[in-house]
């Protein structure tokens, strides 16, 4: 079966715009949709993303949510388990890659130089 998300051939991408707060996310974490749409509240879809993290923002809970997420972190640190306050966790460098099953608590999450994440978010074939 598979999603479809179109067709779109190789693409130089700005990674200076475009981007677009999160809903839901604190200050300084932006994204920019490259393909596909995700619909939550549904449980259907596939999207492809750029989520772009400040140097210095953070969350303060950790994330969980019902669909399948592949993470790449392209460039840039990205601190994962820190405190409500940002401080503490586990520091990652680009590139680096994780994998995360629906249900999955992780977070929160900060950056001390900045970071570009490549994600991937689908829900499973029914």
């Amino acid at each position: 079966m598979g999603y479809n998300k179109g067709h779109m051939e190789f693409t130089t991408l700005n990674l200076k715009e475009g981007f677009h707060n999160v809903p839901g996310y604190p200050p300084g974490f932006s994204e920019r949709i490259l393909a596909g749409s995700l619909d939550e509240k549904n449980k259907v879809g596939n999207r492809t993303r750029i989520l772009r993290i400040e140097p210095g923002a953070f969350s303060t809970v950790p994330f969980v949510h019902e669909y399948w997420e592949e993470v790449f972190l392209i460039e840039g640190d990205l601190v994962c388990g820190s405190d409500a306050t940002g401080k503490g966790g586990e520091q990652f460098q680009g590139p680096t890659y994780c994998v995360r099953p629906p249900g999955v608590y992780h977070g929160p999450f900060t950056s001390k130089t900045g970071c570009y994440l490549l994600e991937t978010h689908y829900f499973a074939e029914k």
